[in-house]
This record gives structure tokens, C-alpha cells and sequence, in this order.
């Protein structure tokens, strides 16, 4: 069972949210916020697997409430959903640690999906925010400032096609903590704070 914190100021989106998630077999919503505080008290406290976070709310934002996660190693359970997809917003939230973002446009199925792939440990971007933010990373230095080892764009690649720590490591019959290692370098290298921007810098340097 996956269970989910809804993060949402507005009482009938919060309301609308939980009624299609609870929908599906393998979903319970925990608990809900109406302010950034709230989430990140609330998160703290019940220990979700994932964490559906606006990104405008009362008392604290979203981005902030997911920096705030980060230091207790509970921001990569966090999807950014909302109805923005401004690129500073975007780059802000990847760089606060968020896993995922995704818009609130986004159809029933793909939003279950997409909280599937982040309760993995996976991340994800919507295509069209992704583009936004590709573009903000083709203004900058294409190459990383440190080659990465053969063994290490292995690593890149596995991670931008959304494979975990495991599969990485039984794709490549390698242990799983040398993966973490592998992972850890490529962050450092590609100058990226976490998995989600180090995806979409290696499309970036793809193209």
C-alpha cells in the first residue's frame, strides 16, 4: 500500500484529490495539508511514501516545504503538483530535491502512475516542463567540468532512463552501494543536487 500526503490549500482540490486516489486498489491517503507548514510537520510525523506538494501555499511554499525535507532525507518522496510550470519554479523545486513535477492538468491514470514511479525511489518530469528546463540548462556550459568515467555515464544513463539504485546495480553486476558511490560522483561532477536534474542534464548533453 502507498500512502500519500495530499499538500493542497484548497479544501475542494484536497477533497477532489483523495477521492480519485483512494480510487485505486494500492493508495490511502495519510494525511492532508493546507498550508507548507502543515506539510512538513505532517510528513515528519506519518512518514508518507510520497508527498503530492503544491507549490503556492500559506505560511510556507511548496519548494521551500520540500527544502525543508531534504535534510531528513524526505524530499525525494516529494511530486511537485501544480498548475504552474515557470521554469525558475521548476529549477527551484529540482534543486530543493523534489522527485518529480508534474501539472495539474495531468489525466487520472498518469498521475497514479507517475506516484507509483516515485514511491520506487524513480523520478519524473512532465515532457513539457521538462523541455522549459532543458532550455534553461542549454544556457549554461554543455560540458561537465570533470569528465565522467565510461563506468560512470553507464551509471548516468541507467539513472536518466529512471532505473533505481537495485536496477542499476543488477543491470551492470555491480554492488548496489558502488552504484550509490557511481551516483554520488556523477551529482558532484555534473554540478546537480539530485537524480532528477542529473536525468535531464544527461538528455541535455545528448543533444
Amino acid at each position: 500500500m502507498i500512502r500519500l500526503l495530499i499538500a493542497e490549500d484548497q479544501p475542494l482540490m484536497r477533497r477532489g484529490l483523495r477521492a480519485v486516489l483512494e480510487t485505486e486498489d494500492d493508495f490511502t491517503v495519510v494525511a492532508e495539508a493546507g498550508t507548507g507548514v502543515q506539510a512538513v510537520e505532517l510528513a515528519r510525523t506519518v512518514r508518507p511514501d510520497v508527498i503530492l506538494m503544491d507549490v503556492q501555499m500559506p505560511e510556507m511554499s511548496g519548494v521551500d516545504a520540500t527544502r525543508e525535507l531534504a535534510a531528513e532525507a524526505l524530499a525525494n518522496r516529494v511530486l511537485i503538483l501544480t498548475t504552474f510550470d515557470r521554469e525558475d519554479y521548476v529549477l527551484a523545486a529540482l534543486r530543493a530535491g523534489a522527485a518529480g513535477y508534474l501539472l495539474k492538468d495531468v489525466d487520472a491514470d498518469e498521475l497514479s502512475r507517475v506516484i507509483r514511479l516515485i514511491a520506487r525511489g524513480e523520478s519524473f518530469i512532465q515532457p513539457a516542463v521538462a523541455a522549459k528546463y532543458l532550455r534553461m540548462l542549454s544556457q549554461r556550459p554543455a560540458e561537465p567540468p570533470e569528465p565522467l568515467t565510461a563506468r560512470e555515464l553507464d551509471v548516468l544513463n541507467l539513472l536518466a532512463a529512471g532505473e533505481s539504485n537495485k536496477r542499476i546495480a543488477a543491470t551492470l553486476g555491480i554492488a548496489e552501494s558502488t552504484v550509490k558511490n557511481h551516483v554520488n560522483n556523477v551529482l558532484a561532477k555534473l554540478q546537480v543536487r539530485n537524480r532528477t536534474e542529473a536525468a535531464l542534464k544527461a538528455l541535455n548533453l545528448r543533444d
